[in-house]
């Protein structure tokens, strides 16, 4: 079942880009645990593979179940979402020019500021929430990729993708979306204009909290190309067991994600009738700024909340006395997490950054699981004053 767009979404992250194993009929697809592949003459090797860091069966069905799920024609993998974000970017010159959302992990702020920028390549931070400040950011001829989150990481503010869509390719630039916080299944934003979608596959693709790993997907089969070759000129590959390990994850995408989108809307609802918490971001809830918003563009809210308890020493007492929401940075996973991003995610996020983006110290972010709904609700409970 390659390709057959008329299936729904259940029955692609069940199905696409696999067939069963040719020699045995083996339902799974196999690991393949190989470095290289034997040819049977020089230079003619056996369906195109002759290297794994260039090509692998495994990792090659995994790009195309994702494919499948955000509705594009080419997935390629990384070893993480940052190594996949990094291969857009290394595509560019010095003297080229990025717009980003200010808001995007801390990892990723990190990687342009301190490593892709001493290559002279050059970034502006804006809110994308803000249309406006985006047109201001753009230079003409320069700007070549907009890069945005929505919602963003920790501070859950959506940017109208179709707008951001119009704003970059009116500037001839790519829009590059990080779709890791909503998943496919609650939102594609190829659908409304992005040229290339960013997955960090150690989050809810996966799902099991137990690899690391990133995946683009882009219509465009030149961009497609463009990026294959980075990727094999540059080395950052994924290994054949965490592409099977995401493999088998994506296949309960849709079942967990109803899950953590009910628990999502449950906890960000009793954090909000709740006095000890100043304010709940969750573009779920009808307080939301963007509600309106989030309501056209993603078909669930997911299992992020951040909130807002005044002081970093709250914040850590509550991130330090939960017993379910176990204290570890990263999120997506079956089970529910909780961190503080001012000293874990964002930590090496400037001052001045966090500032502007109103990241107190005060923030604490949750990972919202799959576990019963009532006892994370008194989790909550009992750690909060």
């Amino acid at each position: 079942m390659s390709e057959n767009p008329t299936f729904r979404f259940g029955t692609l992250a069940v199905h696409a880009g696999q067939e069963p194993e040719p020699t045995t009929g083996a339902i799974m697809t196999p690991i393949f645990q190989t470095s290289t592949y034997v040819q049977p003459a020089v230079a003619e090797p056996k369906l195109g593979y002759d290297y794994a860091r260039v090509a692998n069966p495994t990792t090659q069905t995994l790009e195309r179940n994702i494919a499948a799920l955000e509705g594009g024609k080419h997935g390629i993998a990384f070893a993480s979402g940052l190594a996949a974000i990094e291969a857009v970017v290394k595509r560019l010159s010095a003297g080229d020019h990025v717009v980003s959302e200010e808001n995007t992990y801390g990892g990723t702020t990190r990687m342009f500021t301190r490593v892709l920028a001493k290559l002279g390549i050059e970034f502006s931070f804006v809110n994308t929430s803000d249309p406006a400040a985006v047109r201001k950011a753009v230079r003409k001829g320069k700007t070549k990729i907009l890069h945005v989150e929505t919602p963003t990481n920790p501070m859950m503010r959506l940017c109208d993708l179709r707008v951001m869509s119009e704003i970059a390719h009116e500037a001839s630039a790519l829009l590059l979306v990080d779709n890791t916080f909503a998943s496919p299944y609650n939102q594609r934003p190829l659908e409304m204009g992005a040229d290339v979608i960013m997955h960090s596959t150690t989050k809810y693709l996966n799902g099991h909290s137990d690899i690391i790993g990133g995946m683009l997907v882009v219509n465009d089969d030149a961009l497609a190309e463009e990026i294959a070759f980075v990727r094999k000129s540059t080395g950052a590959v994924p290994g054949p067991m965490d592409a099977w390990l995401c493999l088998r994850g994506t296949k309960t995408l849709h079942v967990r994600m109803e899950r953590h989108n009910a628990n999502g809307i449950a906890v960000a609802k009793y954090l909000e009738s709740h006095r000890g918490v100043d304010r709940v971001l969750y573009p779920g809830l009808a307080s939301h700024p963007q509600h309106a918003l989030a309501r056209t563009q993603m078909k669930g809210f997911g299992g992020m909340v951040s909130i807002d308890v005044g002081t970093l020493a709250r914040a850590k007492a509550f991130a330090e006395t939960t017993r379910v929401f176990q204290l570890a940075e990263s999120l997506g996973g079956v089970e529910s997490l909780v961190s503080v991003p001012a000293l874990m995610t964002h930590a090496s996020v400037p001052d001045e950054l966090k500032k502007s983006m109103g990241l107190t110290p005060g923030i604490v972010r949750l990972s919202v699981g799959i576990e019963d709904e009532a006892d994370l609700l008194e989790d909550l409970a009992q750690a909060l004053p």
